[in-house]
C-alpha cells in the first residue's frame, strides 16, 4: 500500500505543478478550480461534473460542489490561463513543427436545451457511400506533434453554425492557422481534403507557411502553361521513389512522384506529391516546401501520413474523457469544459516525453497493464494508469490549497482594580 501511496502523492504533485503553470497569473479561487476539474477528470477518466466530484473527497454536499464548478466554467476561458497554456506547449514542440488541422463532431442526438444546437455530419456513423446527419456540435482543432511525435492542441473551439453573429466554419479555420503561426513563427501545416479550398492556400500564403494538404480529384493545376485535370497528372505518371509509410495502424509501403505545377489559387510554383499503391486511387498532395532530393519527396508525405494521429487525438478525447456526454449546456461552458479537456491532454503529452526509465511513467504503464509492449500512440494506456493510481487517493486537492491565516496574538487579559 505504500507504494501506491508514494505514487499517488507524486502524481498529484505533478498534476498541480502543471496546473500551477497554467493559472499562475489567476486569482486564488480560480487556480483552485483549474486544479480540481484537471485533477477530477484525469482522476476519473470523464468530463461529467459528477464524476469529477467523486474525485475531489470534499465535504460539502455534492450538489453544491457541482454547482461551484458550474459556476466557474459559465465564466468561459481564462484568456491568461490559455495563453499560458500555449507557452507550455510551445516548449514541448520542436523547431520547425508541424501542425495538423481538422474537423470532427460532438453528437448530441436526444438533447433539446443545448444552446446553438446545430445540425452535423455524425462521423463514427457516416460511410462512403451514406452520411448520418445528427443534432451537435462542429469542432475545430489545431494540433501540434511534440518532440515525441504526439500530438498536443494549440486551438481548439466548439462552434454551431446556429450562433449568433456566425460566419464561417473557414473563419475558424484561419483562427487556427493564424494562431499557429503568431506561436511558432513558421510551421508546416497538414491538411486532408476537406481544405483543398483556394481560399485556404492563399491564406497560408499571406502568413508565409509551409503546407501539405490533399487535393480532390476535382481539382485542376497550370501544368506547362495549361490547365489540366490534377488526376490526369497523376494517371500519366508511375511512383519511382519507394519508401514505408505508417497508414491506418500498420506501416505499408508507398511509390512516390513529384511534379511542379502552379495552383489556381496563386501563380507560385508548388509541388504535386502522388502517392501509389496505398489507396484504390494514388494520393495527390500539394505542397509549396522545396523538393531537390528523394529525401524531400519522402518528407513531404510523411508528413501528410503523420496527420493519423490529429484522428487518434480526437478519438482518445471521446473515450478517455467521455467527451460527447458533457452536460453543460451554454456554448461558452462547453468549450471552457473542452479547454480544460485539452489541459488533461496536454499533460499526457508531458508524461509521454519522459523517459522510458522513469519511474512514475514506468508506474502509470505498469498500472494500465496495457497488452502491447510499445505502441505508436501512448495516451490511452497512460490516461488509464494515471486514473488507476490516483483511485488510491483518499482525498483530493483541497489541502494542497490551504487558507492562509495570520497568526493571532495571545489574548492577554488586563484586570482593572
Amino acid at each position: 500500500m505504500a507504494y501506491f501511496t508514494s505514487n499517488t502523492y507524486t502524481l498529484k504533485r505533478k498534476i498541480l505543478t502543471f496546473t500551477n503553470k497554467i493559472s499562475k497569473h489567476l486569482s486564488r479561487p480560480e487556480k483552485k478550480f483549474a486544479a480540481d476539474i484537471t485533477y477530477g477528470m484525469l482522476a476519473s477518466g470523464s468530463c461529467l461534473l459528477t464524476d469529477v466530484v467523486d474525485q475531489l473527497h470534499e465535504s460539502s454536499k455534492k450538489i453544491n460542489i457541482v454547482d461551484r464548478l458550474s459556476r466557474h466554467l459559465d465564466k468561459g476561458t481564462p484568456e491568461l490561463a490559455a495563453a499560458s497554456y500555449l507557452q507550455q506547449v510551445k516548449k514541448m514542440a520542436p523547431a520547425g513543427p508541424v501542425i495538423h488541422i481538422d474537423d470532427s463532431d460532438v453528437v448530441k442526438p436526444d438533447s433539446y436545451k443545448f444552446e446553438a444546437l446545430g445540425i452535423v455530419r455524425d462521423g463514427s456513423e457516416s460511410t462512403a457511400t451514406k452520411n448520418v446527419y445528427k443534432k451537435g456540435y462542429h469542432v475545430t482543432e489545431a494540433c501540434v506533434l511534440t518532440a515525441s511525435n504526439h500530438p498536443v492542441s494549440i486551438f481548439s473551439r466548439i462552434h454551431s453554425s446556429q450562433e449568433k453573429d456566425y460566419k464561417s466554419a473557414n473563419t475558424i479555420t484561419f483562427h487556427a492557422i493564424e494562431q499557429g503561426a503568431a506561436l511558432f513563427g513558421k510551421a508546416t501545416f497538414a491538411m486532408d481534403r476537406g481544405y483543398d479550398d483556394n481560399k485556404m492556400f492563399l491564406k497560408l500564403e499571406e502568413l508565409g507557411q509551409d503546407y501539405v494538404i490533399r487535393l480532390t480529384a476535382r481539382r485542376k493545376l497550370l501544368y506547362h502553361n495549361k490547365w489540366t485535370m490534377a488526376t490526369e497528372l497523376r494517371d500519366r505518371r508511375k511512383g519511382k521513389v519507394k519508401t514505408s509509410v505508417f497508414y491506418k495502424g500498420k506501416e505499408q509501403e508507398a511509390y512516390l512522384s513529384h511534379v511542379k505545377v502552379q495552383i489556381t489559387a496563386s501563380k507560385k510554383d508548388i509541388y504535386l506529391v502522388l502517392v501509389y499503391g496505398i489507396t484504390e486511387h494514388p494520393m495527390m498532395l500539394a505542397t509549396n516546401k522545396e523538393i531537390r532530393s528523394k529525401d524531400d519527396v519522402i518528407r513531404v508525405a510523411r508528413t501528410y501520413f503523420s496527420r493519423w494521429k490529429i484522428e487518434e487525438y480526437f478519438r482518445c478525447k471521446k473515450q478517455m474523457f467521455q467527451f460527447e456526454k458533457f452536460r453543460v449546456r451554454r456554448l461558452k461552458a462547453i468549450n471552457a469544459l473542452n479547454f480544460y479537456i485539452t489541459l488533461c491532454m496536454a499533460f499526457l503529452a508531458m508524461i509521454s516525453m519522459e523517459s522510458e526509465t522513469n519511474a512514475l511513467k514506468v508506474s502509470i504503464i505498469k498500472t494500465a497493464d496495457p497488452v502491447k509492449e510499445k505502441v505508436f500512440f501512448c495516451y490511452y494506456r497512460l490516461a488509464k494508469g494515471i486514473s488507476g493510481i490516483l483511485s488510491y487517493a483518499k482525498e483530493g486537492v483541497r489541502l494542497w490549497f490551504r487558507t492562509k491565516r495570520p497568526k493571532y496574538r495571545q489574548l492577554c487579559l488586563k484586570l482593572v482594580v
